[in-house]
């Protein structure tokens, strides 16, 4: 492609349409010819940032948000990873000895805690036992008796207010229910200390780390 000489119409035109701005910058003083160049110099930048800088910077701290959540991500993959191969690695247990370990599990949470056998499934019921406690012995349960959680309902356990009390009955709370069949995911630790409670206009909220569990937990056990 040939470029425009100075004898072109391109280069005549171009010539034309600048003329004027030669004449007025010929005319101008020093001062104003600063002036004016300090002003396409700030414009100049102004395009440059917004065309090229202002999109690479959103781009780039978008790029790092993002590569902060997988971040996250990841160490979660590779917590559970490590966990699933610690399961694994782990011998393999028959129903009964799964079922005295359950047990025995179940023992430790104390008086508020009942359990009963039924073939593959395991029920305990559990009454105003401390939520972290409940989610400590789920834990032990799936590491030592190999159970896993298939059927979770848990109701906040009422407190009392005096009238309540005198009363000799207290609201129920809306229950904490997994379908059948859907296990608890890993982390149940948090599951169950992060569930908030009901408001009851006639019961005091307690306090998250004095939270406690009503209700029942069904859990599978392994095959003979």
């Amino acid at each position: 492609m040939k470029r425009p000489t100075a004898t072109s119409p391109l280069a005549v035109r171009a010539d034309a349409a600048l003329a004027p701005l030669r004449a007025r910058w010929a005319l101008m003083s020093p001062r104003e010819r600063y002036l004016s160049t300090l002003a396409a110099s700030a414009v100049g930048i102004l395009l440059v940032w917004a065309i090229a800088l202002a999109p690479a910077l959103k781009s780039l701290q978008k790029s790092q948000a993002q590569r902060v959540v997988l971040d996250s991500q990841m160490q979660q993959m590779l917590a559970l990873q490590a966990e699933a191969r610690q399961l694994a690695a782990q011998p393999r247990i028959g129903r009964d000895a799964a079922q005295k370990a359950l047990r025995e599990s179940v023992a430790a949470l104390g008086a508020g805690a009942q359990m009963q056998s039924s073939g593959e499934r395991a029920i305990v019921t559990l009454q105003n036992v401390p939520a972290a406690t409940v989610a400590a012995w789920l834990g032990q349960a799936r590491t030592d008796a190999r159970a896993i959680p298939v059927e979770v309902r848990l109701v906040r356990s009422p407190v009392r207010t005096p009238a309540a009390a005198a009363r000799g009955t207290a609201p129920q709370r809306p229950a904490v229910q997994l379908p059948p069949g859907m296990p608890v995911p890993p982390g149940s630790a948090e599951f169950m200390q992060n569930i908030p409670p009901a408001a009851a206009p006639t019961t005091a909220t307690p306090v998250a780390g004095d939270a406690r569990w009503d209700g029942t937990v069904v859990l599978a056990l392994p095959a003979s």
